[in-house]
């Protein structure tokens, strides 16, 4: 359906019964032309639009379930936009060996002294890299090797690489995602990778961040995420506003189409 339809995702959402309190709850399931993903972020903001869009003028919240989890979301319809977040699960993070390091960097193409400091793999489920890079033109020149990088990712079990500028003081970033190994050679938007890059500069002291992401690719967008000290490590919440349209041929279904930048939202 994702290639069907000429995006890089695909999500469906299913009504459940009510939660006891009332709130209406839905259970997501999400596809790309590979298979079946456990969890997405980004999706997950499009199924906020799409209830936003059910909801009309009012604000919305709801339970979500996905395979790992269940956990709250809110949305409510602003004109075209919906403006949506919800409850970031936790994130593992942890040092990359020499080994991966070897294998995914060069595949990126990245120059010796483009590279930043702190490489993280970082897991929500699946892990990915997350890769610094100098500065956003940086960020704008690279050019993986697609087919290598793929190799790469495959063998070391990663969903991809999370490559992303130095943060402004505001916490402004700019960020790509490249995660062949789901069928998707670049992501216009990728929330999951934007939660974990939120909960690896929590411990240098940032807590609010707005990842600018899809440039490259023509289709611009922003996720926010906004962190919190935890029990057990920091908790993100993540948001943006997503442009809620008709799907392709009609059928009601709702779909988020990113044009001029929104501002993000934290939720």
């Amino acid at each position: 359906m994702p290639g069907a339809t000429g995006t890089s995702h695909a999500v469906f959402v299913s009504a459940e019964p009510e939660q006891r309190d009332g709130r209406p709850a839905f259970s997501l399931r999400f596809f790309t032309s590979e298979g079946e993903l456990p969890s997405c972020g980004h999706g997950t903001l499009a199924a906020l639009g799409y209830l936003a869009a059910r909801a009309g003028g009012d604000a919305c919240r709801v339970s979500l379930r996905t395979a790992g989890r269940t956990f709250p979301g809110w949305a409510v319809r602003k004109g075209p936009y919906a403006r949506v977040g919800f409850a970031y699960g936790p994130v593992e993070l942890r040092e990359p060996t020499g080994g991966e390091s070897a294998l995914v960097l060069p595949a990126l193409g990245l120059a010796p002294d483009a590279l930043g400091e702190g490489v993280r793999v970082a897991s929500v489920g699946r892990p990915r890299l997350l890769v610094p890079v100098a500065s956003r033109s940086e960020l704008a020149a690279l050019a993986p090797d697609v087919e290598r990088l793929r190799a790469a990712c495959d063998r070391l079990g990663l969903l991809g690489c999370y490559v992303y500028s130095a943060p402004t003081p505001s916490g402004r970033v700019a960020a790509r995602m490249f995660a062949p190994s789901i069928g998707v050679p670049e992501d216009i938007a990728n929330a999951n990778s934007t939660a974990c890059l939120a909960a690896h500069l929590a411990g240098r002291g940032v807590d609010r961040i707005a990842v600018d992401m899809g440039d490259s690719l023509g289709s611009p967008a922003t996720i926010s995420a906004t962190t919190r000290a935890g029990a057990s490590g920091p908790e993100v919440r993540l948001g943006g506003d997503v442009l809620v349209g008709q799907a392709p041929g009609g059928s009601g279904a709702g779909s988020t189409r990113h044009g001029p930048r929104p501002a993000g939202a934290s939720g």
